[in-house]
């Protein structure tokens, strides 16, 4: 039996200290990812790629043993475990994982996403951010895009650079391939998807160099 989904909000995870240049944008915790670990994409099957792609750009340090774990979010909990971001924060367009009855995970409502406290939540925390010197910010599939742009009347992302890859999960992989990816290996498209989105932090502003 699965463990029940907690549905509790997952703050976003921003360094302790220095200056903050993109904010990564999901679209919701995952039941077995980010609600367990209270951390963003950390544990989600989808997150894998993300903290690779980090990782290999010099933003993100992951904890000592994680690559000879499974991926699991209650795992990681379980053994306190956190990665440690440099010059980037991760977030979601819906801070906790959507569920009906604490036991099915379901993708989060339009209304959900865009109703004014969840775009109030949002632009608190891109506001924050800004504060830190946020450049910029990459979003992660078409909600988590069609999110960010709807903040903009409640807080205007004036000046902030967007880029947008598609979403690091299986389906968001095959979207990048012709023939909805017909012959395509998920391993190629995995590594296609990790250098899209080091790309597009590093337009988003992200230069290695925060302090």
């Amino acid at each position: 039996m699965a463990a029940r989904i907690r549905g509790k909000a997952v703050p976003p995870l921003v360094p302790e200290v220095g200056s903050v240049q993109v904010l990564l944008v999901g679209e919701a915790p995952g039941p077995r990812g980010a609600d367990k670990s209270g951390i963003p994409f950390f544990g989600d099957a989808a997150g894998r790629h993300l903290y690779t792609a980090l990782t290999r750009l010099g933003a993100m340090t992951l904890p000592d043993g994680v690559e000879a774990m499974p991926w699991d979010g209650a795992l990681f909990a379980a053994h306190a475990l956190r990665p440690l971001p440099h010059g980037v924060a991760l977030g979601n367009a819906f801070d906790r994982c959507p569920t009906d009855d604490g036991e099915r995970f379901r993708a989060p409502t339009r209304a959900e996403l865009e109703g004014p406290a969840n775009l109030r939540r949002l632009g608190r925390e891109i506001g924050a951010l800004r504060a830190r010197g946020l450049t910029g910010i990459v979003t992660l599939g078409r909600v988590a895009a069609r999110t960010v742009q709807a903040v903009h009347p409640v807080h205007p992302l004036d000046g902030l650079h967007l880029a947008a890859v598609p979403h690091p999960s299986a389906q968001g992989l095959l979207s990048m391939a012709p023939d909805r990816g017909r012959g395509a290996r998920m391993v190629d498209l995995q590594d296609t998807w990790i250098r899209q989105c080091m790309a597009a932090v590093q337009a988003a502003g992200f230069t290695g160099n925060a302090t």
